[in-house]
């Protein structure tokens, strides 16, 4: 991974927070614009308590606000890092060629996975939906009573769905198929190039979507390489040389104060 320097990660960091601003805004704007319709259109919907409806279009910018944010952050990374833009372009035209040979319930289970938050998202607005219709038959409830219920039952559904979607990643993982796959590459640090190790690679569901993966693992390389060379500087001849000296004359300083005693 590339490492940033502070002006870079100050502009990369710039960058998302503008995608995320522009998101929000846009996200809290629909979210107002349903909310304002929503009470127009039903009077149970109004009867709910300003605090309530506010909550639902925060959360609705809030949604929008964090995909965006990512998606700014990812989008920078691509454009200032020509390596990697190199590979996503090659892998782009990998990913066009296996294209040609997949069936359409291949493609359709891939586009599935590639948009699963925006699905779920897509999902639970259904479900509420469905419910809501459901539970607004029900004359003995009250307009509260009947949201609390429609959002219970929504949120039972988008959960399932969820805990599928996690359940069949899972499963790729372990069977190293899907986003997950098993490859051989030459061991990184053996100097002669010749051992092969098997590493198991995250294939993207979005360019950048694994940058905080690389972070870490440069951030680990950076922390093994000071811990080695503070390990290398403390066993260096001339300061283990000195150590010992230091602890040589003070056993014969202490064995002279036990002799004087």
């Amino acid at each position: 991974m590339k490492v940033l320097t502070p002006e870079q990660e100050q502009a990369h960091y710039n960058a998302s927070v503008k995608g995320g601003t522009i998101g929000g805004l846009i996200g809290t704007a629909v979210g107002t614009a349903a909310i304002v319709g929503a009470s127009r259109r039903y009077p149970s919907f109004r009867a709910l308590t300003l605090p309530f409806r506010a909550f639902l279009v925060t959360s609705a910018g809030t949604f929008v606000a964090v995909i965006a944010a990512d998606r700014a952050s990812a989008q920078y990374d691509i454009e200032n890092n020509p390596e990697k833009k190199a590979e996503i372009e090659r892998e782009r035209n990998r990913a066009a060629l296996l294209e040609q040979n997949k069936t359409a319930v291949e493609r359709a289970k891939e586009w599935a996975t590639e948009n699963r938050y925006p699905l779920l998202f897509g999902f639970w607005i259904a479900s509420m939906a469905g419910s809501w219709t459901m539970v607004n038959r029900n004359p003995y409830l009250s307009g509260s009573q009947k949201l609390v219920q429609a959002r219970m039952y929504a949120q039972g559904g988008t959960l399932a769905a969820l805990l599928t979607s996690f359940a069949i990643e899972g499963a790729d993982a372990a069977k190293g198929k899907g986003r997950w796959e098993t490859i051989k590459v030459l061991d990184p640090n053996d100097p002669t190039h010749q051992h092969i190790i098997e590493k198991k690679i995250h294939h993207e569901r979005y360019a950048g979507e694994d940058q905080w993966r690389e972070m870490v693992e440069a951030e680990e390389e950076r922390l093994k390489e000071r811990n080695a060379h503070v390990e290398a500087k403390r066993e260096h001849p001339d300061n283990k040389e000195k150590r010992d000296k230091a602890q040589k004359e003070k056993k014969e300083e202490k064995d002279r104060s036990g002799a004087k005693a």
